[in-house]
């Protein structure tokens, strides 16, 4: 199985983490950018993705699975844009914010800097490992 990264941006006033915790499995929609669009299509069952609370906190702050692939969004009326289905796995044991991302060399070029609008994004797993351990 080869598990993809994936970053998935929300207004914690929107939806939160705690939201999704409490929810357990649920849509991820609202999407309405073309290129976050075709990211959620590239997603596949069982993979990983990090859950940041963009605006006010900046930071990611838990880990979501992916528990169904994309399907249309019941919230378009256009029928463009598309959910999948994810599941809270587990919060991260310290928030990593867009700072300590910023500062990190090693994530110079990761899309949550050079795309900041993207709220759908993939990662490379050399920097899905480094978050994790900057999380530690």
């Amino acid at each position: 199985m080869n598990i993809k990264y994936w970053l998935l941006k929300s207004e914690p006033n929107a939806w939160s983490w705690e939201n999704q915790v409490k929810e357990g499995s649920s849509m991820w929609d609202g999407v309405r950018n073309y290129q976050a669009r075709n990211n959620l299509k590239k997603m596949k069952k069982n993979d990983l993705c990090f859950f940041y609370h963009s605006v006010t906190e900046r930071s990611i702050v838990g880990i979501v699975k992916v528990v169904k692939e994309h399907y249309p969004d019941p919230t378009d009326k256009t029928e463009r844009f598309v959910v999948v289905d994810v599941k809270a796995m587990k919060k991260l044991n310290n928030p990593v914010s867009l700072d300590q991302i910023k500062e990190n060399n090693k994530l110079k070029d990761i899309g949550l800097v050079k795309q900041s609008r993207l709220s759908v994004m993939p990662l490379k797993k050399t920097e899905w490992d480094m978050i994790i351990k900057m999380s530690n």
